[in-house]
């Protein structure tokens, strides 16, 4: 049987760097309405969870920033301000084929986390951009605590 990767269900979510978390927040909230949702309590990174509205309910999280204030306040300098990007499969079964397709062709992610509100496959693009293979779990395993949702990670064998 010839392997073949999983076409994905779209965008899941994308994080940014960015250099003044305070100034992040309004822009995002104030000027283009997003809610703050949840805020990452796992490390001493600051980094906080903002979603849009769906058919009159919040997402586990659209956007995320990375509050990263070394980095360079002139954009010409370095213009990257992208932490990672994710891609949503539409089930878990075409998230682990997936992975294992990855794996076959010698792409093995090098992270893998059991999530509250999802599992994740972490890999690097050829150009370095760090590549979410996401699976979200049903709304109801994490709707009514998105904060605690947020918060839960578990390292998992690459895939498992």
């Amino acid at each position: 049987m010839l392997l073949q990767p999983e076409t994905p269900s779209g965008l899941n979510h994308l994080v940014l760097n960015v250099r003044d978390m305070e100034r992040a927040h309004h822009f995002w909230c104030e000027c283009l309405g997003f809610r703050h949702v949840a805020t990452w309590r796992q490390s001493q990174a600051h980094m906080r969870f903002y979603s849009g509205v769906q058919d009159g309910q919040l997402r586990h999280h659209d956007i995320g920033l990375l509050e990263r204030p070394s980095q360079p306040a002139d954009l010409s300098a370095h213009p990257q301000r992208l932490n990672h990007l994710a891609i949503t499969y539409p089930t878990r079964e075409a998230w682990l084929r997936q992975i294992q397709f990855l794996v076959d062709q010698g792409l093995a992610p090098f992270r893998q986390v059991e999530r509250g509100a999802t599992f994740s496959a972490h890999l690097y693009d050829p150009d370095g951009h760090e590549v979410e293979l996401v699976y979200e779990r049903p709304r109801s395993d994490w709707e009514t605590d998105i904060q605690g949702a947020i918060n839960r990670a578990t390292d998992q064998p690459v895939g498992s």
